[in-house]
């Protein structure tokens, strides 16, 4: 192989690995906070005028998050296939920092994957329905559960039939 031709090949290599690799050394973004406009992506009513924790999805390639006014509408917008699939950041409030009365602590967030969920107990969420507890700690977690019934998974073991189920 010729020098010419052993350069010409590096060239090409490198321009085609800039052009569609991701940045996966990128951070993502931070949570961002809520505010009085903030609405739910499937709702369309402000998140402040909803009890328990709250979520936001960032999609790569959009700088403001997706809102949603619970935990199980997460889920469900990374299990419906009409929803983008390219997300860079998934954040749901910790209610491991939730106040003395339960409110969720809408400043607090956790990485939703690195979340430990309460599924099936007692607590009514945003939307009026049981909804999902995410916790930061697996103890706080496994505490709410055997105060308010359900159980711990994580954000992987959530099954489908407990988000769409009504």
């Amino acid at each position: 192989m010729t020098l010419q031709r052993l350069a010409g090949l590096l060239v090409l290599a490198v321009a085609l690995s800039a052009c569609g690799g991701e940045d996966t050394a990128a951070p993502p973004p931070a949570p961002q906070a809520v505010s009085a406009d903030t609405v739910g992506h499937y709702c369309g009513m402000t998140l402040q005028d909803h009890a328990g924790p709250k979520g936001q999805i960032f999609v790569k390639g959009r700088a403001a998050p997706v809102w949603f006014s619970s935990i199980k509408q997460v889920f469900a917008y990374t299990l419906l296939p009409e929803e983008p699939k390219g997300l860079a950041a998934i954040y749901v409030n910790d209610m491991a920092a939730a106040g003395p009365d339960g409110a969720a602590d809408l400043r607090v967030w956790v990485d939703a994957r690195q979340a430990f969920y309460v599924i099936g107990s007692s607590f009514v969420g945003g939307m009026g329905a049981e909804d999902a507890m995410p916790f930061s700690d697996p103890a706080r977690a496994q505490a709410f559960a055997q105060t308010h019934g359900g159980r711990v998974v994580r954000f992987a073991d959530v099954p489908e039939d407990y988000v769409f189920a009504q």
